[in-house]
């Protein structure tokens, strides 16, 4: 879509964590040649079915995109697969947006203030267990994380507590914060002590899981503030 015709979502109004950005390009040349050569297509006929054609949610989201999409950082992309320049591309933003009562408001919200016209955004529900969402989550943490900068698993305590208490300014209570470490007087929630957050042993220990869970899954050796864990530990 023309640049001028094109519209940003605002999606301030959802908690941390509760909506995951993908942006995928498809190269339209290719889908052509797959529909006129392999499908024994007319132009015409193809023309049609491409522009009808709506990428199933798998398309849009896959960590490996296969022919004809394709992931590309560059301004000028052009197609792996069959070299076709920018014209021939067409790009899809996708916001993946979890649903609950934390989300229900602002997503009905959204909904409202799409436009309607030029099939400019398309809606998509998919029904997802909460197990299923939480390890998406975490998935796209992992990859959103340096795991060679120690710095990641201050990161990652915070994202998890955006996500455990998505009404507090995790903001300003990681501003400038140092350590975040286990307290032996709190039952329950945390306390900010100078540039230490302390945590209560339970909450901790959560903290602790998520980190070990997408450093396990990534560098091998599930390392934790408390230093390299195994699950019994």
């Amino acid at each position: 879509m023309p640049p001028a015709k094109q519209r940003e979502l605002d999606l301030t109004g959802f908690p941390p964590g509760t909506v995951t950005e993908y942006t995928t390009l498809v190269c339209l040349a290719c889908i052509f040649d797959i529909f006129t050569k392999q499908l024994n297509l007319a132009p015409r006929t193809a023309f049609s079915e491409i522009k009808r054609h709506t990428p199933t949610i798998a398309e849009l989201t896959s960590r490996g995109a296969l022919r004809p999409y394709f992931d590309s950082e560059e301004k000028h992309p052009h197609c792996p697969y069959c070299g076709s320049a920018k014209r021939w591309l067409a790009r899809f933003d996708t916001y993946c947006i979890e649903g609950g009562k934390t989300t229900d408001a602002a997503r009905r919200a959204l909904l409202r203030k799409l436009p309607k016209a030029e099939d400019q955004f398309v809606l998509q529900e998919k029904k997802s267990d909460s197990g299923a969402v939480f390890f998406e989550w975490l998935d796209t943490l992992g990859r959103s994380l340096d795991l060679n900068d120690e710095a990641w698993l201050i990161d990652a305590s915070r994202m998890y507590l955006e996500r455990r208490e998505p009404k507090t300014n995790w903001d300003e209570v990681f501003d400038e914060l140092r350590a975040v470490r286990r307290s032996s007087r709190l039952s329950e929630g945390w306390e900010r002590d100078g540039a230490r957050l302390f945590l209560a042993p339970s909450l901790y220990s959560e903290a602790l899981l998520i980190q070990y869970l997408v450093s396990r899954s990534h560098a091998h050796g599930g390392l934790t503030l408390e230093g390299r864990l195994t699950l019994m530990e």
